[in-house]
């Protein structure tokens, strides 16, 4: 019985860590060949000394379990960089079929303390780095299909986070990178449709490197054999469906994943709709309609973190 990946090859970006290594240990196990992408600096506000060894342990793994890796140290950040990850694949594997971005970091901080360069850094890395893998696979799918290959096999699976759909008081860089993330990735599944390429985005809760602080105090297994509710492992699996066959009409969709639950994001809905008795909305027109409706609201909807995850500190 053939795997569900078995003859693909994969690129899973951020992988030498956390979800990332979860995602291509995963994507191994389902019969994929996989490049392990990770720049590998200790903090995870990517500080420090870039290293090769995260990846490679994960290429190693995976090769002791029987499948095919290899590891690539680089900033997806990096224009080039991104180009020779795409061209790596090609060359080790001979296509690329999936790309998994996962590559993140974090500088946390309230908008009115935030630096320029926290800002600029935490879009580069999450949104940028998006971009410029997704480019460059886009350029290799489209360029096979315009070559006349039928059948052309093409995967993304995007990381976004809930940060952008209900908001982080402390990370407004790193919402506004998830919510792009989002938006690059709707772009993509409309124009890569025609060739065969489906795009989608995960927005995962794990407990790992960059979100130990977020989920701290909350339960975690007590017993040897439990597997924890925040463990990527309870990820994995979906991004290992949205890189199949199987998941041929999925495209252009928004899912939430984490310890045993997947749940399909909508797109948005006009919630409330009102029209001018007039030519045009006065001032007073709009504080008689809109003031009233909002008063009407529960205060506050938006979620807090432990009714929503379903977890209690302790």
């Amino acid at each position: 019985m053939s795997l569900p990946l078995e003859g693909l090859s994969a690129i899973v970006t951020g992988a030498g860590r956390g979800l990332g290594r979860a995602e291509a240990l995963e994507l191994a196990r389902l019969g994929a060949a996989v490049v392990v992408n990770d720049y590998g600096q200790a903090g995870r506000d990517g500080s420090g000394e870039a290293s090769a060894a995260p990846a490679e342990e994960v290429a190693a793994e995976i090769r002791a379990a029987g499948g095919r890796a290899v590891a690539h140290l680089g900033d997806v950040a990096d224009f080039e960089t991104a180009r020779g990850l795409v061209d790596l694949a090609v060359a080790e594997f001979g296509k690329l079929d999936v790309l998994v971005n996962n590559a993140g970091i974090l500088r946390d901080r309230m908008v009115f303390s935030m630096s320029e360069e926290e800002w600029d850094s935490v879009i580069r890395v999450h949104l940028k780095g998006h971009f410029n893998t997704t480019h460059f696979a886009a350029v290799h799918w489209r360029a096979r299909a315009k070559a006349g290959e039928s059948g052309v096999y093409g995967r993304i699976v995007n990381t976004s986070s809930e940060a952008f759909l209900a908001g982080s008081a402390g990370q407004p860089n790193y919402a506004a990178a998830k919510g792009g993330i989002v938006g690059l990735t709707t772009s993509t599944a409309l124009a890569l449709a025609k060739y065969g390429v489906t795009a989608n985005a995960i927005c995962p809760r794990a407990r790992t490197r960059m979100t130990e602080d977020v989920f701290a105090g909350f339960a975690e297994p007590t017993a040897e054999d439990e597997l924890d509710p925040l463990s990527p492992e309870h990820v994995a699996p979906l991004v290992g469906y949205l890189a199949s066959p199987a998941a041929a009409g999925v495209n252009g969709q928004l899912l939430v994943v984490h310890g045993g639950m997947v749940a399909v994001v909508d797109r948005p809905k006009v919630a409330a709709k009102f029209d001018t008795a007039k030519d045009a909305f006065t001032y007073e027109e709009l504080d008689g309609l809109l003031t009233p409706h909002y008063a009407a609201r529960p205060a506050g909807e938006t979620f807090a973190a432990a009714e929503v995850l379903g977890l209690k500190k302790g």
